[in-house]
C-alpha cells in the first residue's frame, strides 16, 4: 500500500508502512489538524495557519530519509530494525501538544511531553492499539524514544537533538509559511553528509558549511519570529484571558458549563486525558467569542482583544538590572488610569541558546554537534567553525513589560521610556549627570 501527502516544504511525503498509516488515521493524531504549530503567531503573520499536523508528518518524512539512507549505506553502523521505532517516534513526538499548548501549559499546569507520552503507552487510545499490533511493549519503546531514555542515542539523537528531524522540519515550515525567507537552509546536503556513529550522529567535514546555515537560520527565526513582540503581546492576552475565565469560574459555575464546558475539568483542576484531547484551537477560539459579551467587564474586554487582536503595547527591559518592584511605578500608573494591572499588565520573557557544547554539570546538558574529519575523528562543530564558536554558549533574546497601549499617550508613563526600553532611576541619575 501507498499514501500520499502533497507538502508545500517537502513535495511528497509517502507512507508505505501499514503502522505509520493507521497511526495517521488515529483520533489522536487527526486532532493535530485542529492545533495551530505556532500558537499565536499568526496574528502577526498571517499566512502562518499551518498545524501540528502538518509538522509532525514533516518530521516523519526526513527521519524516513535519513534511517532509508543509513539502512542502505550503513549497514554496520545502524540496525534497519530501528527504521519503524524512529519514523513512529517522529511522527508521534508532538502528538501530546494541545490547544494553544504552551500558554495553556503555563495556566494549568499541563505538560505536553507527558501528555505525549500518556497518548502513546495509555491502553485507551487508539494510537497505543496500533503500537501494540507491533509488540506488546513497542509502545513503551515508543515513548522512551521521546522522554530521552531508549538505549540507542542514534535514535535518540535523530528525534530530539541540536539538529534533529523536528528542529529541521519546524525551521523550514515556519519560515515559508511565515515568509522569513532567514529560515531556509540546505536540507537536502545535510542528509547526505549526515552519518551515524557508535554514540549517536554525526556529519561529514564537506556538510560542516550547511550545518552553521541551519544553526543561524535557528537563530535569525527565533529572533525574529518567534520571540516577535506583537506574537507575545496575544499571548499575554490570552494568559491573562485564561486567568480571569479561571478566577470567575467559582462565581459563574453554571454560565461557564454552559458556555464552554472542555474548559471545566481544567477550572476544576480535576482534568483527565479525555478532557485534554476534547481541546483545540477550534474549541477554545468559540468559548472566546461567547465570552465577548459576558456581564464581567474585564472578562469581555481581554475576550474582545483577543478576538479582534487589540495588542497590548510593551517595552523591554533589562531582567539583570530591573526587577519587578522597579516596575511596579509602571504597574501603578496603569492602574490609576483605571486598569486591573492583574489582567492588563505582564511579563513575558523569551530567550535562546542558539548552540551549545557538552556541559555536564549544566542543568539540561545538550547533545553537541559532531563533524566527522577525513581521518576519522569527530570533533565538536565550535573548535572548527568560528562563526558558529561566536554563538556558542550565549544567550539571546529579552524581557517586556506589557500594558494598554493608551498608556503611551501619558506623559507620567512616557518619562520612564526611552527607545523602546525601560528607563530606570539609577540610569536617568546617571544621565543627568553626563
Amino acid at each position: 500500500m501507498e499514501k500520499v501527502f502533497r507538502d508545500p516544504v517537502h513535495d511528497y511525503i509517502t507512507v508505505t508502512h501499514p503502522v505509520i498509516a493507521a497511526l495517521i488515521d488515529t483520533a489522536e493524531f487527526q486532532r493535530l489538524r485542529r492545533i495551530k504549530q505556532l500558537g499565536t503567531s499568526s496574528f502577526t503573520f498571517h499566512g502562518a495557519e499551518h498545524t501540528r499536523f502538518s509538522h509532525c508528518l514533516g518530521v516523519y518524512h526526513i527521519a524516513k530519509r535519513i534511517t532509508d539512507y543509513f539502512s542502505l549505506n550503513f549497514p554496520l553502523e545502524w540496525n534497519p530494525d530501528e527504521n519503524l521505532l524512529t519514523q513512529c517516534a517522529a511522527l508521534l513526538h508532538d502528538v501530546g501538544h494541545g490547544a494553544y499548548s504552551h500558554t495553556f501549559e503555563g495556566l494549568f499546569g499541563t505538560d505536553h511531553e507527558a501528555v505525549t507520552r500518556e497518548i502513546i503507552t495509555s491502553p485507551q487510545t487508539e494510537v497505543n492499539a496500533i503500537l501494540r499490533q507491533v509488540s506488546a511493549d513497542f509502545p513503551e519503546k515508543v515513548a522512551s524514544v521521546i522522554s530521552h531514555e531508549y538505549p540507542n542515542p542514534q535514535v535518540v539523537q535523530l528525534i530530539s537533538s541540536q539538529i534533529d528531524a523536528d528542529r529541521m522540519d519546524y525551521l523550514l515550515r515556519d519560515a515559508y509559511f511565515t515568509g522569513a525567507v532567514y529560515g531556509k537552509f540546505d536540507l537536502t546536503w545535510i542528509l547526505r553528509v549526515i552519518v551515524p556513529t557508535e554514540n549517536g550522529i554525526a556529519f561529514k567535514y564537506s556538510g560542516m558549511h550547511a550545518v552553521e546555515d541551519y544553526i543561524v537560520s535557528r537563530y535569525q527565526m527565533y529572533m525574529q519570529v518567534y520571540f516577535h513582540a506583537s506574537s507575545r503581546s496575544m499571548e499575554v492576552l490570552l494568559q491573562k484571558l485564561l486567568a480571569r475565565a479561571k478566577a470567575l469560574y467559582k462565581k459563574y459555575p453554571e454560565y461557564f458549563a454552559m458556555s464552554s464546558p472542555c474548559l471545566v475539568p481544567f477550572f476544576r483542576e480535576e482534568h483527565r486525558l479525555e478532557d485534554y484531547l476534547r481541546l483545540d484551537d477550534g474549541v477554545m477560539n468559540t468559548y472566546f467569542q461567547i465570552w465577548m459579551t459576558h456581564e464581567d467587564p474585564i472578562l469581555a474586554d481581554l475576550a474582545r482583544a483577543y478576538v479582534n487582536r487589540h495588542l497590548l503595547k510593551s517595552i523591554k527591559f533589562n531582567r539583570d538590572t530591573v526587577s519587578l518592584d522597579d516596575l511596579s511605578i509602571l504597574t501603578q500608573l496603569v492602574e490609576k488610569a483605571g486598569y486591573d494591572p492583574d489582567y492588563y499588565t505582564g511579563v513575558h520573557s523569551n530567550y535562546d541558546l542558539p548552540y551549545d557544547f557538552y556541559r555536564p554539570s549544566s542543568q539540561k546538558p545538550r547533545t553537541e554537534i559532531k563533524i566527522l574529519q577525513k581521518d576519522g575523528a569527530l570533533t565538536e562543530l565550535s573548535v572548527l567553525s568560528p562563526l558558529i564558536k561566536s554563538l556558542t554558549g550565549t544567550i539571546h533574546g529579552n524581557s517586556r513589560f506589557y500594558f494598554p497601549k493608551e498608556m503611551m499617550e501619558n506623559p507620567e508613563f512616557t518619562k520612564h521610556i526611552q527607545n523602546d526600553t525601560f528607563f530606570d532611576k539609577e540610569e536617568r541619575d546617571e544621565s543627568s549627570k553626563l
